[in-house]
């Protein structure tokens, strides 16, 4: 069974699904009006019986971290909408198309952990959002639903909304803190300082990420039961992805967890652009491992299953990329960017992302020597031990790791293109040549037009021929010579 929870009153009502009088009328508010009656071990098992898991990045039972919640107080509430990760874009919609929906699950995860003061931390780059956050939280006060003694009652909730700043680390909860706390943006040690325990301000701190948030009027509304029952696999409910590149139709879908990624990419996605072929795609944000066709393309779209394969769903994002993608090329803007967005914290991260972008830029740009790929390797063997998944981090938090993974993409799939940008000092893309899994070397047309480019030399089969000299054969488009 499939049916649209976050995303239904934007779909059903998309000119006004931001207004407060609309949220009303479709029986806004009042899951919050409920919770007050309800003791916070209510709540707590309640979220829990749901099955709710983050939908931040690292798939946590919501229910079982508000459990975690240490007893001193005060405590406080921080909603992560500070949404960064390359290719996410679905908190950006909850905020600006629903802001009162998430503005009720924050009373109600206020209310479950015994927070008086929440902060809602939307990313810098996001004005509009923020600006509609904002109105719905003023909205709120107006109301009587925000302040002392909400819907009447004699529980007292104060919420602010704070900006960040544009750096991508503070998505890590404790670096989120920090900044928060007007310090830099660094991430934490965990542990001691896990925010349940010693978050904001040094007291216990519930983080949530944006979507989390919003799922929970519904989850009380329907009952847990009825909300894992829209699904049919042991992730329960229903989740937002943010699907871009190479697809006829990108954008954000909540769909159903248990349908396969073929299910996505070309039935929800519409398939691969002017009829190509799909190369590989990054399941989970910039962060995850990438995933290719001929292994993961009919693999179910859950937890297990993904983390099982050797990845994550991450933050929801999927990038896809078809097959006149250079993947060095892609993988040298992955890297860049978190070379970018390193704090700088970790000796590790900071040199090592930086000797990634450096080595992949090389080989795009036809300097490279054979041995890069393994030099990138053991780089990255420095950043996350033995080159598995989840990462054995030498960092404090997983941005640092998180570089690694378009590496291994390199390694596991796509050796002999690295090779082939090498040989042919420089990337055969862009030369009419492509290398496909497997080292075929197939000519891709020529937008400009004209006679067909002879292939580099170091791409020819220069086996030799019955008469003992070279053959230079090369294969036609799909073909093998």
């Amino acid at each position: 069974m499939s049916s649209l929870v976050v995303t239904k009153r934007m779909t059903d009502h998309p000119a006004d699904s931001h207004t407060m009088e609309r949220y009303e009328s479709t029986d806004g508010y009042e899951q919050a009006r409920r919770a007050l009656g309800m003791t916070r071990d209510e709540l707590v098992e309640e979220i829990k019986a749901s099955g709710l898991l983050g939908r931040g990045g690292a798939a946590f039972s919501a229910g079982l971290k508000w459990s975690f919640l240490a007893p001193a107080r005060p405590s406080y509430l921080v909603v992560n909408g500070d949404e960064s990760e390359p290719g996410t874009f679905k908190d950006r919609q909850l905020l600006e198309r629903d802001p009162h929906q998430m503005v009720e699950g924050v009373i109600i995860t206020a209310i479950a952990n015994e927070v008086h003061h929440a902060f809602i931390y939307i990313r810098g780059e996001y004005p509009k959002p923020a600006r509609r956050v904002q109105k719905a939280v003023d909205e709120a006060y107006e109301k009587g639903y925000l302040g002392k003694g909400i819907f009447g009652s004699d529980y007292d909730l104060e919420v602010t909304v704070h900006l960040g700043g544009g750096a991508y680390i503070c998505g890590e909860e404790t670096a989120l803190i920090n900044s928060l706390e007007g310090r830099r943006g660094e991430p934490r040690l965990k542990p001691p300082y896990f925010p349940a325990a010693k978050g904001l301000y040094m007291m216990p701190t519930i983080v949530n990420n944006v979507e989390t948030v919003s799922n929970l009027p519904h989850i009380l509304a329907m009952g847990s039961e009825r909300y894992t029952g829209l699904s049919d696999s042991a992730d329960t409910g229903t989740f937002m992805m943010s699907l871009s590149g190479h697809v006829n139709r990108p954008g954000n879908y909540e769909l159903p967890h248990g349908i396969t990624w073929r299910d996505l990419i070309f039935d929800i996605g519409g398939g691969i652009r002017e009829d190509r072929e799909l190369k590989a795609w990054i399941p989970g944000g910039a962060s995850a491992p990438w995933f290719v066709p001929t292994e993961h393309l009919d693999l179910e779209i859950t937890k297990d299953a993904t983390a099982g394969a050797g990845s994550m769903l991450g933050s929801g994002a999927v990038i896809v990329m078809d097959d006149h993608t250079c993947m060095v090329q892609a993988a040298e803007r992955v890297v860049r960017f978190f070379a970018h967005e390193s704090c700088g914290q970790c000796t590790p991260c900071r040199e090592g992302t930086t000797w990634l972008e450096m080595i992949l830029r090389r080989i795009e740009e036809g300097q490279g020597r054979a041995v890069d790929l393994d030099l990138a390797l053991d780089v990255s063997d420095g950043i996350s031990i033995g080159l598995g998944w989840p990462p054995k981090m030498t960092t404090i938090c997983p941005l640092g790791p998180s570089a690694v993974s378009p590496i291994l993409a390199l390694r596991d799939y796509f050796r002999e293109e690295v090779e082939a940008h090498v040989s042919n000092g420089g990337c055969p893309m862009q030369q009419g040549w492509a290398v496909i899994p497997g080292g075929a070397v197939v000519h891709r047309p020529v937008k400009s037009g004209g006679a067909t480019p002879q292939a580099p030399r170091s791409l020819r089969d220069t086996s030799p021929s019955a008469d003992g000299r070279s053959s230079d054969r090369v294969s036609s488009e799909g073909d093998r010579a």
